[in-house]
């Protein structure tokens, strides 16, 4: 089978001079058997070696080319149009960023606290997004947060701890003019 490779190798016959190579003919490996097979060539006709009706077998729904959409099952009300639709999806509902007073306090945070401090401790996901405290847990230190919402025990707890809460100020988008 290798020899069959190399002679293969040599090209238009025996007068062709051999090329030397430090590599000899290692270049020429034998390709496995089944390891290279051409592509089934459909809708090419007899030629094809698929027959004239390129394994479809003969006329019918499913022999043409694009005779169904998917999910078709054939005139029965479809799966999708079978099951129920239940509620809806709120475009303008704005989810919020939750920051607990205990995971402040675990973080060890004091004084002035922004979005960027909250972002690099890891609190949360995303310093664009609205954040909003809860009050959950205890505050020690007297702390000075920026947040876009807040609950009423979460700044009850932070002002009796000597902090304040600040509502982070909202950018403007300005709207495009045609």
């Amino acid at each position: 089978m290798a020899q069959e490779r190399i002679e293969q190798g040599r090209g238009f016959g025996a007068k062709r001079p051999k090329k030397s190579t430090s590599l000899g003919n290692k270049n020429l490996v034998p390709v496995p058997e089944g390891a290279k097979t051409s592509p089934k060539r459909v809708g090419q006709g007899p030629g094809s070696g698929m027959g004239k009706t390129s394994t479809r077998g003969s006329k019918g729904q499913r022999a043409r080319a694009a005779s169904m959409r998917r999910g078709f099952e054939g005139g029965q009300l479809p799966l999708h149009r079978r099951l129920p639709k239940r509620g809806f999806t709120n475009i303008f509902s704005v989810e919020f960023q939750p920051v607990n007073l205990i995971s402040l306090t675990k973080a060890g945070l004091s004084g002035e606290v922004t979005p960027a401090i909250l972002k690099a401790k890891s609190l949360i996901k995303s310093e664009v997004g609205p954040i909003k405290l809860l009050g959950t847990g205890e505050v020690t230190a007297a702390i000075t947060i920026t947040v876009d919402a807040f609950s009423a025990s979460a700044k009850e707890k932070i002002e009796k701890a000597g902090g304040k809460v600040i509502i982070r100020e909202k950018k403007k988008e300005e709207k495009k003019t045609k």
